[in-house]
C-alpha cells in the first residue's frame, strides 16, 4: 500500500509540473485537467508520507474545490439529474448526518451529570462566540449579503464530530468533547433559527419555524435512527416489542401517505404550520423505519458500522464538490477574502474557547477541549440548510471554503498539543478519576 502511494506521489509531481507549464502557456484544457490530477494524487499519496496522514480527508476535500472550481458544469448537473436538486441533497445530507449519528452512543448524553459545568460552558461560548465573530467579519468585509449570511450561518450551527477526533488527538477531555457535540447538535434546531434571525435577519429572509424544521429533518431525524440502533443493541425483550410495534405503525402511515393521505391533509388542512408538523412526523416515523432496517443490517454485516464514517465523508466531499461548482462565480471574486475569513474565524474560536474555558476554571484539558468545540463548526449543516432553501451557490458557499480550513487549522493544534501534553499531575489525576466514575456508572 505504502509503495503504491508513493507511486501517486509521483505521478502528483510529475502532474504539478505540466501544471505549471499549462498556466505559463495559458492553455485551459491543460491546466484544468493537471489542476484535479495533481489533486487526486496527493491526496492518494499523502499515505506514504507519515506526518501528512492526518491530512488525507482534508486533502480530498481540497480536490472536491478543485474539481468545481474548473468543471462546474460537470458537478451541477449529470444530464436530466440536477445535482442541487433540493431532496437529493436532503437525502445525502441525512446520509451524512446518520453516519455521524452512528459513532453516538444514548450513554454519551448519560454523561452530562459528570462533566455538567464543562457542558454548560462550551455550549455558551459555542453559540455566542462564533456567531458573534461571524456577524463582525461581515461588518469588517462587505460580502453580499447572501455570502455574509452564510458565514454567520457557519458561525451559528453545532460541532461537528471533526472535534470529537481533534481532541482525542490533542489527549484533551475526550467525554467532555463527546457530550458538548452531543449537546450541541441537539440544541442546534432551536439555537440555530433564532441566531440567525437576530443576527442575518436583515440579509436574508429567515423564517424561524421553517429554519427549525428544515434542521430537524437534517440533523435530529438521520441522529435518531442511529441512536435507535445503538438502543436495540441492548434492549430488553419489552423494549423490542414496543419498537417493533411502532415499526409496524409507521410502516401503514408512510405507506397510506402516498396513497391519497397526504392529499387529504393537503385538502382539508389549511394551516401551513400544522402541515408542516406532519410532515416532520412523518420523517421521524421514517427514522425509526431507517433504525430498525439498518440494525437489522449490522446484525449481519458485522463491519456496517465501520464504515458509515466513509459514507458521511464521501457525502461532505460530495456536498462540497457541487456547492464549489454552484458557487464559482462567486469565489472567483471572494474566494481569497473567505479563505481570510475562515482563518480568523476558526483562529477567534481556539482562542477564545480555551481562555474563557480558563476564566470559567476549567482545567487546561477541559480548557482545550472547550477551543474545539467552539472553533470546529459543522460545514455539512450549513451546507443542508443553505440546500433546503435553494442557496447553495451563495448561502453555502462559506461552508465550502471554511471547511478545509478548520480540518487544517484543527489537526495543527492537535498536534502541538499532544507533543504538548498538560504537565499538571494533580489535573491529570483528576480528570483519570473523573474518566472511571464515567465508565462505572455507564
Amino acid at each position: 500500500m505504502k509503495k503504491i502511494s508513493q507511486l501517486f506521489l509521483v505521478a502528483g509531481a510529475i502532474s504539478l509540473i505540466v501544471l505549471l507549464i499549462g498556466i505559463l502557456l495559458q492553455i485551459p484544457e491543460v491546466y484544468k485537467l493537471t489542476a484535479l490530477t495533481t489533486a487526486i494524487c496527493l491526496a492518494c499519496g499523502l499515505g506514504a508520507i507519515p506526518s501528512l496522514k492526518g491530512y488525507r480527508y482534508t486533502a480530498w476535500i481540497i480536490t472536491a474545490v478543485v474539481a468545481g472550481m474548473m468543471y462546474p458544469a460537470s458537478f451541477t448537473r449529470w444530464g436530466d439529474i440536477d445535482l442541487r436538486n433540493k431532496w437529493l441533497m436532503l437525502i445525502i445530507i441525512q446520509m451524512v448526518m446518520f453516519g455521524m449519528g452512528i459513532q453516538m452512543k444514548l450513554e454519551d448524553f448519560t454523561a452530562v451529570k459528570k462533566t455538567g459545568r464543562g457542558v454548560l460552558i462550551g455550549l455558551m461560548c459555542h453559540f455566542s462566540v462564533m456567531p458573534l465573530m461571524g456577524l463582525l467579519l461581515t461588518k469588517i468585509f462587505h460580502f453580499e449579503p447572501e455570502i455574509a449570511a452564510g458565514i454567520i450561518l457557519i458561525g451559528s450551527t453545532s460541532s461537528g464530530l471533526a472535534s470529537n477526533v481533534m481532541v482525542y488527538l490533542a489527549k484533551a477531555n475526550l467525554i467532555l468533547s463527546v457530550v458538548v457535540t452531543a449537546m450541541a447538535t441537539m440544541a442546534a434546531p432551536f439555537f440555530t433559527p433564532l441566531l440567525m434571525k437576530l443576527l442575518a435577519g436583515t440579509l436574508v429572509e429567515v423564517k424561524v419555524v421553517h429554519m427549525m424544521m428544515e434542521i430537524i429533518k437534517i440533523v435530529i431525524v438521520p441522529i435518531g435512527a442511529a441512536l435507535l440502533h445503538d438502543y436495540l443493541k441492548t434492549a430488553t425483550p419489552k423494549g423490542v416489542r414496543i419498537v417493533t410495534l411502532l415499526f409496524i405503525i409507521a410502516a401503514f402511515y408512510l405507506a397510506a401517505l402516498p396513497l391519497g393521505l397526504w392529499n387529504y391533509f393537503s385538502t382539508n388542512i389549511t394551516s401551513e404550520q400544522a402541515l408542516q408538523a406532519l410532515e416532520i412526523f412523518g420523517f421521524l416515523l421514517g427514522a425509526i423505519i431507517a433504525g430498525v432496517i439498518y440494525h437489522l443490517l449490522a446484525k449481519s454485516f458485522k463491519k456496517l458500522d465501520e464504515y458509515m464514517p466513509l459514507l458521511s465523508m464521501f457525502g461532505i466531499i460530495y456536498f462540497t464538490t457541487v456547492t464549489t461548482a454552484a458557487g464559482r462565480d462567486n469565489l472567483l471574486t471572494t474566494g481569497l477574502l473567505l479563505f481570510l475569513c475562515s482563518v480568523i474565524h476558526n483562529a477567534a474560536g481556539f482562542f477564545f474557547g480555551y481562555w474563557l474555558g480558563r476564566l470559567f476554571k476549567l482545567d487546561k484539558n477541559s480548557a482545550r477541549t472547550v477551543a474545539f468545540e467552539v472553533g470546529l463548526q459543522n460545514a455539512g449543516m450549513a451546507s443542508g440548510i443553505a440546500a433546503a432553501l435553494g442557496k447553495l451557490g451563495t448561502l453555502g458557499l462559506p461552508a465550502a471554503v471554511f471547511s478545509p480550513w478548520m480540518n487544517i487549522a484543527g489537526s495543527i493544534l492537535a498536534n502541538y498539543w499532544r507533543k504538548h501534553p498538560v504537565e499538571d499531575k494533580l489535573e491529570m489525576k483528576n480528570e483519570e478519576l473523573e474518566l472511571i466514575e464515567v465508565i462505572k456508572a455507564s
